[in-house]
This record gives structure tokens, C-alpha cells and sequence, in this order.
């Protein structure tokens, strides 16, 4: 671990302290991480240099949408390879919120994302990336899966960059 020393004016030292406090940070370093963190990974974002993510999808939807539901599970298993997981709550007579639990390549990820959002009837679709890289220790042996008469596709693992 390496460690540095930086300067702050008085007030920005409080603001900062105020701040520690209401997110529940244990110390200065702590925080200073998880902001580094932050700031590195919009940065790759923006400049589109993490080439794999996992990512959360999270959206609203009114089921009485004619066949909604039905378009919604048809884009799920049109990319079944990018789809972990899905979870489903009804929140009122009208309105389901959905999560899925999304991994593999970023503009593949973005776009089965961008998809699931223009669809009509769904609203308030939020994605929230977090840039990965390839397990390559795990790589080396990718996982072969049949499904049914289909050809056998290729996975990798991933894991969050620092």
C-alpha cells in the first residue's frame, strides 16, 4: 500500500469531515478511496475504456402494457448471455419494478439496456455500470455450455477493477 500526504484548507477539512460522518466512513483514507474509485471508474466510462462490465438494470414497468411482459422476457432471453439474474416486485395494481443482474461486454451491455428502456410502457430505467476486467486465471478455462441443439457459447468471468 502506498501512502501520500495531502494539503486542505481549513473549511474543505470540515466539509470533508461532515462528510465522512453522514456516509459512515471509518477514516479520511476510507473515503478518499471510495472517491478515487468513483472518479476513476466515470472516467473509464466516459472514455469508454473498459471493454467488459457488470452491471444492474433496474427498471419500472405497468403490466397492463398490452404483451409487455411478454417483449420484456422476450429481450431477457434474446441475451440470455449477458443476463445473470432477475428479480421482480409488484409495487401497486398497475406498476412491477424489475433488477437484472447484467455481465459481458459494455456496448453489448448498453445496448440490451437501451432496449429494454425504449420499450413503451417501461419507465424510470436506470443502469448502473461497473467497469471489469477478464478473470484470467479463470479464462484459461472457459466454461462450455450446450444449450439444446444450440451451438455451445463461451463465458468469462469477470471482476471489478480496483
Amino acid at each position: 500500500m502506498e501512502r501520500f500526504t495531502i494539503s486542505l484548507d481549513t473549511e474543505l477539512a470540515r466539509e470533508f469531515d461532515r462528510l465522512i460522518l453522514e456516509r459512515g466512513y471509518r477514516n479520511r483514507s476510507e473515503a478518499i478511496r471510495d472517491i478515487l474509485r468513483g472518479q476513476l471508474e466515470q472516467l473509464r466510462q466516459t472514455k469508454e475504456q473498459s471493454r467488459h462490465c457488470i452491471a444492474n438494470l433496474s427498471y419500472i414497468y405497468n403490466h397492463h402494457e398490452r404483451d409487455l411482459a411478454e417483449r420484456l422476457i422476450g429481450l431477457q432471453h434474446d441475451h440470455h448471455n449477458l443476463t445473470v439474474a432477475t428479480m421482480h416486485a409488484h409495487l401497486d395494481h398497475e406498476h412491477c419494478i424489475e433488477s437484472a443482474i447484467l455481465r459481458g461486454p459494455t456496448a453489448e451491455v448498453t445496448r440490451f439496456a437501451d432496449a429494454i428502456k425504449a420499450e413503451r410502457g417501461v419507465r424510470h430505467g436506470q443502469l448502473n455500470l461497473i467497469s471489469a476486467d477478464v478473470d484470467n486465471r479463470r479464462a484459461a478455462i472457459a466454461h462450455v455450455h450446450a444449450h439444446g441443439n444450440a451451438h455451445p457459447y463461451r463465458h468469462v468471468h469477470l471482476k471489478p477493477k480496483n
